[in-house]
């Protein structure tokens, strides 16, 4: 009786602060005012079209050519930093975009429109005991937003999403339809790939698939000291350690320093008794706890004891491939008026890991920084993009950061997030691009060395620019 007490207590307390979250929330589209979901940088555009037929495109980019308009490209928002609309400018909304075109299971390739979702994919291919290769953790993402991004995952054997990619087609800014890959036109292929959407509008893309698996999950815990080296013997070595994730505690009590590691090991049991897609569970409760780690230093403690306590309990148990790749993300959902969550991610070397930790863990300590939660990827050396971050092989490190709405909660974590930044690139790090514009045009260009090709080459297959982003704008 006493549990359900518990259990009410903590749904009306849920309740409560889901109801005062809705009154007065962060900027939302409003007719023709355009944000992310972050939410920090709204702006008055000149309309939003969402077109499902590619003449259509074509026809839009041409509009804008004979108007002198900018074009942003967008997919689900995700970018925060304003990659995806410019003040003034038309907004393709590419989510209505979304078909699946064809399907080779005997080649193991799908080609799907840009506005296609991972979900979209893993729906139709897993029947087939398909999987995708690369993606991120969460499948809510447009196909065309990530691949503009180049962007990795659990899986530590393919890397960077560009490696996955065999073709796509590019509308470019004189309104014409080419075919890019390694062999056509394969310039394109390494600077739209990681691009952002400034060299055109990615139509449809052809993609490389893989076998789906069942792993077994393996979760052990260590010092922070310890997970470099451990990396290197137990994981990256062992070939049946297909997918990993880890955790570093955020918490004040041992802030930096406790980890956890899991490890997705394929199993030797039959796939067929695993193959149904979850669906994201009890997303209210973890969505609870993550709220209050927003708010009290022991609900950081809290919700790191409680994230240790599910992934250590399930040890043993067994989880397909399509199904690792297909993470809770509602719980990540979150609106206040008076604050937003943001990301950064970090890649530093992984022999660097133990000194780079304790630099971050100096600055840190001495700034006002609500950091509500990291998590750590692997991703292998990989150059093919222009604006590569894997330059090394590295870990990747994305946090997640509770910050205000005003000015000048803006400023502070910019000014925090320099630092880090400055961390990073002192032991031969990189950083993300696809989030708020905090860093310096200076750390960018120590961060992407070739970023000045990179925006000479925009000129040159864009000389009038058309298509613009506030990304573009703040580091070209």
């Amino acid at each position: 009786m006493k549990k359900y007490l518990v259990l009410l207590i903590c749904i009306i307390i849920y309740l409560s602060f889901f109801f005062l979250s809705t009154i007065n929330n962060k900027p939302v589209d409003n007719n023709l005012v355009v944000t992310d979901v972050s939410g920090l940088m709204p702006v008055k555009v000149k309309k939003i079209v969402q077109e499902k037929k590619t003449e259509e495109l074509v026809s839009i980019v041409k509009e804008a050519k004979e108007k002198d308009l900018k074009i942003s490209i967008a997919g689900t928002r995700h970018s925060m930093g304003g990659h995806t609309y410019y003040k003034d400018a038309i907004v393709l909304d590419m989510t209505n975009y979304n078909q699946i075109l064809d399907f080779n299971p005997i080649e193991k390739t799908i080609t799907v429109q840009s506005g296609a979702t991972w979900n979209d994919i893993q729906n139709y291919i897993n029947p087939h005991g398909l999987a995708v290769k690369v993606m991120q953790s969460q499948n809510i993402f447009t196909v065309g937003g990530s691949i503009s991004a180049n962007a990795h995952g659990r899986d530590i054997r393919y890397g960077s999403l560009i490696d996955t990619v065999k073709s796509f087609r590019l509308l470019t800014s004189e309104g014409e339809i080419i075919n890019v890959s390694r062999e056509e036109n394969s310039e394109l292929f390494s600077l739209v790939i990681g691009g952002y959407g400034l060299f055109g509008v990615i139509l449809d893309v052809e993609l490389e698939l893989t076998d789906d698996e069942l792993y077994e999950m393996n979760t052990v815990s260590m010092n922070y000291k310890e997970y470099a080296a451990f990396f290197r013997k137990e994981v990256k070595g062992d070939s049946s350690i297909r997918m990993h994730l880890a955790r570093i505690s955020t918490a004040p009590g041992n802030f930096l320093i406790d980890m956890y590691v899991t490890n997705y090991v394929l199993s030797k049991e039959e796939l067929k008794d695993h193959t149904e897609l979850k669906k994201d569970s009890f997303t209210w409760l973890t969505k609870f706890s993550l709220g209050l780690s927003r708010q009290y230093n022991w609900g950081k403690d809290l919700f790191w004891k409680a994230q240790q306590s599910y992934f250590n309990n399930k040890n043993g148990s067994f989880i397909s491939r399509n199904n690792v790749m297909r993470s809770e993300s509602k719980f990540l959902e979150y609106e206040n008026s008076k604050n937003t969550d943001v990301l950064q991610e970090y890649f530093v070397p992984i022999d660097r890991f133990p000194q780079y930790i304790d630099d971050l863990r100096t600055v840190l300590t001495t700034e006002e920084l609500n950091l509500v939660n990291i998590t750590i990827r692997y991703v292998s050396k990989n150059e093919h993009a222009v604006l590569s971050y894997a330059k090394d092989d590295m870990f990747a490190l994305v946090l997640l950061i509770n910050q205000g709405f005003s000015e000048s909660d803006q400023q502070e974590t910019r000014e925090i997030v320099q630092k880090m930044i400055d961390v990073t690139l002192a032991h031969n790090g990189s950083y993300y691009l696809p989030y708020m514009p905090y860093p310096t045009k200076n750390q960018m260009r120590k961060a992407y060395p070739r970023s000045e090709e990179f925006f000479q080459k925009k000129l040159f297959y864009d000389p009038e620019e058309r298509f613009m982003n506030f990304f573009y704008e703040r580091y070209k």
